[in-house]
């Protein structure tokens, strides 16, 4: 059916007319989350209750405020009339869409939120299972579309009832074809994209959309396996080894929208966390929570996590450098080495000294006119006890205190009956109480640990003693000292061992669930100090070890799921691209067979990318000439470097009047990035410069590491990539 087809034009016109109605009830929506405020502040209930009812109030016409600007709906449901197929929802017709809307709360919904029960049938209803679904329609809206309701350009039935068996996948009608989001290009090379579950044009316009800027959702473009990941259960962690173009980290947030949907009043309590591997990778993934109506949630890394906590700044990371604030290759993998727990754990404990009481040993506690004496040997026997129970550090501090008094406390209700809770209060703060306390259990500050520790040669060769050989300690020693532990500068790889610390010393507060992308980079002690924010949540892992490039990047899932905690967590693998296409895919392959990771090759789905490998004489000038080529197109373009050229490039592109920026500006037509930042981000067209320096450059180590970026670098083309290059391809 052609774009003029009557039937096809009357769908449209009622479905526009649908989205002009589901728009004026979301603006009274709005507004009557702002009178409900202001209604609010009147309510007749104590000041607590309303200060709290207030702010509930106030949080959702923020909320309701912030909505991004689109489309309302992005499919619907018609569910057949046999109740034993479609249940209570027989006969009905819903809106799916990213947020609830409704004229009324006690009213049916206009559109129903993607994460409600209802709407899983839009994202794994088939032919084979229909689920009750009778139709299940697809909208094309135009690209950038702010939800006007003229941008609805088409739409695309799927006919899944046994009654339209037979008739092809989508029946005798298929409304909309070749009149998609994309002005209905049908010059396409190769045969249409095939979704797992449909031939769906809108799905494949859609996925395939060229983007500038952050990364957007995928609420109408979920996959049958990738919504079984988003709706798993609170209680479930799962480790996603997510191949490139697969969505894992689309996968990831959308499940972090679905578990605030659902658990709205534990998530609130104890909250929801996503971490990455950089500041640049959660700016571009910053916008997606927020298209799906979720706002607030906490995004960082866990090095800004740590820090935040114990409230200092951090150092330049790993550098060139042995001083404090920067640290050579070989200290920053004896720091994230798992043994650094044992020897930290040595070092706080060593501080723990029953003979630091004094000379007499007894301990005379006043009470009025009358002394109490506690016998040293009774004192021994309270801190040999408190060391064997393990208990967090400040904990053990607190029950040798405790225990002193209650010892006081017996002898005393024997001599004149019952305490009371002010006598305990006075007794515990007897100024000899406190002094043994503080001798024999000193109070500790991780940075006042972990500064001793690196400074100290004798104190941490007692710590590491059978831990760390002789030049894994000198590795860790400061070069130049701070004259103390406060004028310290730490370093990222300092922040690990401080928390560790502060984890010994006091359990910090958890996250009910924890997001972690790019996990495959994580230390062992970062996965400690992200388990430890985990200890009573659950966990959604993503990564893919074949893009490892840390120096301690994990070889398999098993071993860093240990690290944090969570040995239980199933691994997920996804290896069917949607994003990627399949040219690059089996470029980026060849790289992977060299790889000593076990990672099965990645497939596309996509056979509409294009790859041009470009051997020249002439780096810069075929560098700039791919530019150009890949400006006639839509979407954005990354040109991506060895950290070594990328202010010549940059300056190439500017002499041929090319406006280039750097990888912080998003939303750029061109940027210019290196090697080292691109994992995690994508581009429509990605010029990759000189893949052998990238492979090569300082930072990428050994052991495969440097190919392991070059594979990073080439999987982040989502439509066209041209790899210039003068020297020999590294997988060649």
């Amino acid at each position: 059916m052609t774009p003029a087809d009557p039937a096809l034009a009357a769908s449209l016109r009622g479905e526009r007319a649908y989205h002009d109605l589901c728009r004026a009830a979301l603006a009274a929506m709005i507004d009557g989350a702002q009178r409900h405020v202001v209604t609010g502040e009147d309510v007749s209930a104590s000041g607590a209750d309303a200060e709290v009812l207030g702010r509930r109030l106030r949080s959702l016409a923020k909320e309701m405020r912030e909505l991004p600007e689109g489309p309302l709906f992005f499919g619907r449901l018609d569910f057949g009339r046999d109740a034993r197929t479609a249940g209570d929802h027989a006969g009905q017709r819903y809106h799916v869409g990213r947020r609830r809307i409704t004229e009324h709360p006690a009213a049916p919904p206009l559109v129903v939120d993607w994460r409600a029960p209802v709407s899983r049938a839009f994202y794994q209803a088939s032919a084979r299972d229909p689920q009750g679904v009778e139709v299940r329609r697809r909208f094309g809206w135009a690209p950038g579309s702010r939800g006007e309701s003229a941008d609805l350009t088409g739409l695309e039935d799927e006919h899944l009832g046994k009654e339209h068996l037979g008739k092809g996948r989508y029946g005798e009608e298929r409304l909309g074809e070749g009149h998609l989001r994309d002005g209905g290009s049908e010059g396409s090379e190769g045969e249409p994209f095939q979704a797992p579950r449909a031939r769906s044009r809108i799905l494949a316009s859609e996925i395939e959309r060229p983007r500038v800027g952050p990364m957007r959702d995928i609420a109408a473009t979920i996959q049958p396996d990738q919504d079984d990941l988003v709706r798993a259960g609170l209680a479930v962690s799962v480790c996603v080894q997510g191949a490139p173009g697969t969505g894992k980290t689309a996968v990831g947030l959308h499940r972090a929208a679905y578990l605030l949907y659902t658990h709205p009043q534990r998530l609130r309590r104890s909250g929801l966390l996503i971490l990455g591997p950089n500041p640049t990778f959660l700016s571009y993934i910053s916008q997606v929570l927020p298209a799906l109506g979720e706002t607030g949630v906490r995004q960082s890394t866990i090095g800004n996590e740590i820090a935040h906590e114990l409230g200092i700044g951090i150092g330049i990371g790993i550098g060139t450098g042995t001083g404090p604030g920067e640290d050579d290759e070989r200290a920053a993998v004896v720091k994230h080495d798992a043994r650094m727990a044992e020897v930290l754990r040595r070092a706080l404990y060593a501080r723990v000294d029953p003979a630091a009481a004094g000379e007499s040993g007894d301990l005379t506690v006043p009470d009025g006119s009358y002394h109490w004496r506690v016998p040293a040997h009774t004192l021994g026997r309270i801190v040999a006890d408190v060391r064997a129970e393990e208990p967090p550090y400040a904990v053990g501090r607190e029950r040798v205190r405790t225990r002193v008094v209650r010892y006081v406390q017996e002898r005393a209700e024997r001599r004149a009956g019952p305490r009371t809770n002010a006598w305990l209060q006075k007794v515990s703060r007897a100024r000899p109480v406190g002094a043994y306390v503080d001798a024999v259990w000193p109070r500790a500050r991780p940075q006042e640990v972990v500064a001793e520790l690196l400074t100290d040669p004798a104190a941490l060769a007692a710590a590491a003693d059978g831990v760390l050989d002789a030049d894994e300690q000198k590795a860790l020693l400061w070069a130049r000292p701070p004259r103390s532990w406060k004028s310290a500068r730490w370093s990222a790889a300092d922040l690990v061992l401080l928390d560790e610390v502060a984890g010994l010393i006091e359990h910090p507060a958890g996250y009910s669930h924890l997001v972690i992308d790019e996990a495959q980079d994580l230390s062992p002690m970062e996965c400690r100090a992200i388990g430890r924010r985990a200890a009573f949540g659950s966990v959604t892992v993503l990564g893919d070890l074949a893009q490892g490039t840390t120096p301690w990047a994990a070889r398999e899932w098993g071993e860093l799921l240990a690290h944090l905690g969570k040995p239980e967590a199933s691994v997920v693998p996804l290896t069917t691209g949607f994003r990627v296409p399949e040219a690059v895919v089996a470029l980026a392959n060849r790289v992977l067979a060299r790889l000593d990771v076990a990672v099965p090759p990645g497939r596309s789905l996509r056979t509409d990318g294009e790859l041009r490998i470009r051997r020249t004489d002439d780096v810069l000038h075929e560098t700039v000439e791919s530019v150009r080529r890949a400006l006639t197109y839509e979407g954005s373009v990354g040109v991506i470097t060895a950290g070594t050229d990328v202010v010549r490039v940059r300056e190439a592109l500017g002499a041929a009047g090319i406006e280039a920026a750097d990888v912080d500006r998003l939303g750029a037509r061109v940027t210019v990035l290196t090697a080292a930042v691109a994992k995690g981000l994508e581009y429509d067209h990605v010029v990759a410069v000189e893949p052998a320096t990238i492979a090569e450059e300082r930072g990428g180590g050994g052991g495969g590491r440097g190919l392991r970026r070059l594979y990073v670098v080439l999987t982040r083309a989502v439509s066209r990539l041209d790899v210039v290059h003068a020297r020999p391809l590294p997988f060649e």
